[in-house]
């Protein structure tokens, strides 16, 4: 029998809150997190708009001096991962370091700290470079940081598949659980990238909306007719997971289960989907295979839903594909629309909200839904929570490069 897989811990810095029940109570009232740019100088760009971590103390948390080495994209995990860990009770003793690891997902990792670096060789030389500079650039720190915080040993490492990032590594965190390399995982996905060399690619790629500079709060508008790009958030999600045997051995939180993993690559282009969605479609029905069950059986859609022209209306197609007539009586939600686009911690705080639709009983909206787009007709829970009894959910998460990640999760075992 294949080893089940169970959540016993949740943890988040998100744009909308610094723990999960702020975050959720957020969702809750239909708030958007996005708002100017104040993080740098954004005045001559085209996009002045984001969903920003604000009011993030690393020195409280961490103190300055460990503050100091590590980058935000690193000290974000680590605080997201504190809240997870406390929530599940987990703890390293002498017999079970070695079972507990740590994988976390990024698309950009320490991009601030490579370009502060590239600013203190030109202005100040190579002998001003900081000596922690190279592991605080690495994508590898935040799983690193985390076990060194709190002992775990067993299998760490970082997961990089641009927007899908946090889906890969929660999938590929249940299947060392599965396979037996250990008996729970810290896992999730963080990003940072709100610096203005990325905001300025991202922006002349044609990727960011630019025309809600004036009401941020608009902006980011998944499936509707006028929505013209996505909005850069930052942020972390980070989840316990464990074996359903090592989580009732101690007697753990479970909170629901991870039921079903798939991905694939769209082998098609470097930023545009497949067309028709064929990379999407295999990912979502090889999670519908893994967790062994039929497309009728879910209850709920969390959508990549970016906001962009082609993302959404490529997710409407893919939709389709996959749950046939079903896909009309399907709720279908964008969270994007409220916390902006986290990049490499999309996926995980996505799951995070999963659970806790599960949980909760009520699913999140899509905001700013106005203007019904032809090409995406399916039900997308228009601007207000509905209560609704969900058992099972599927989270969708695509990434530049073509990648591809689904998770289908459902409530605790019984």
């Amino acid at each position: 029998m294949r080893r089940r897989v169970v959540i016993t811990g949740l943890g988040t810095i998100s744009p909308l809150g610094q723990d999960v029940p702020t975050t959720w109570t957020g969702l809750m009232e239909g708030r958007s997190a996005i708002g100017p740019i104040t993080c740098f100088d954004a005045s001559d760009l085209k996009v002045r708009i984001a969903a920003q971590v604000d009011g993030f103390d690393p020195t409280a948390r961490f103190g300055a001096r460990e503050a100091r080495r590590m980058d935000r994209y690193s000290q974000l995990a680590l605080a997201a991962a504190q809240e997870a860990v406390e929530a599940s009770g987990l703890t390293a003793t002498q017999a079970t370091a070695s079972d507990i690891g740590v994988i976390i997902g990024t698309g950009i990792a320490g991009i601030g700290t490579i370009l502060k670096t590239g600013d203190v060789v030109r202005t100040r030389g190579p002998r001003r470079v900081s000596p922690f500079a190279v592991p605080m650039m690495l994508a590898d720190t935040a799983p690193g940081q985390i076990a060194m915080q709190y002992g775990f040993r067993g299998p760490n490492f970082a997961v990089v598949a641009a927007c899908a990032s946090g889906n890969n590594a929660l999938g590929e965190a249940a299947a060392v659980i599965r396979r037996g390399a250990a008996e729970a995982m810290v896992t999730g996905g963080a990003d940072t990238a709100l610096v203005r060399t990325a905001v300025g690619a991202f922006m002349n790629m044609g990727a960011l909306s630019t025309g809600w500079n004036d009401e941020p709060q608009r902006a980011s508008r998944p499936f509707d007719a006028k929505r013209d790009g996505f909005i850069m958030g930052e942020g972390a999600g980070i989840l316990v997971l464990e074996s359903l045997e090592f989580a009732r051995k101690r007697d753990a939180p479970v909170l629901a289960e991870l039921l079903g993993y798939g991905t694939s690559a769209d082998a098609f282009h470097i930023t545009a989907p497949a067309v028709g969605g064929q990379g999407a479609i295999q990912a979502m029905q090889a999670a519908l295979e893994d967790a062994e069950l039929e497309p009728k059986a879910v209850d709920y859609l969390n959508a990549h839903g970016t906001s962009t022209p082609l993302n959404d209306k490529t997710e409407t197609a893919a939709a389709k594909a996959v749950f046939g007539d079903h896909a009309y009586q399907l709720p279908i939600s964008s969270t994007k629309s409220m916390t902006g686009h986290l990049l490499g911690g999309a996926g995980a705080l996505e799951a995070i909200i999963c659970v806790e639709t599960i949980r909760e009983g009520v699913i999140a909206p899509t905001i700013n839904y106005e203007f019904p787009d032809p090409e995406c007709d399916l039900d997308y829970v228009p601007n207000q929570p509905r209560p609704a009894e969900v058992q099972i959910v599927m989270s969708n998460s695509f990434g530049f490069g073509g990648h591809n990640a689904t998770l289908i999760f459902g409530p605790p075992p019984a």
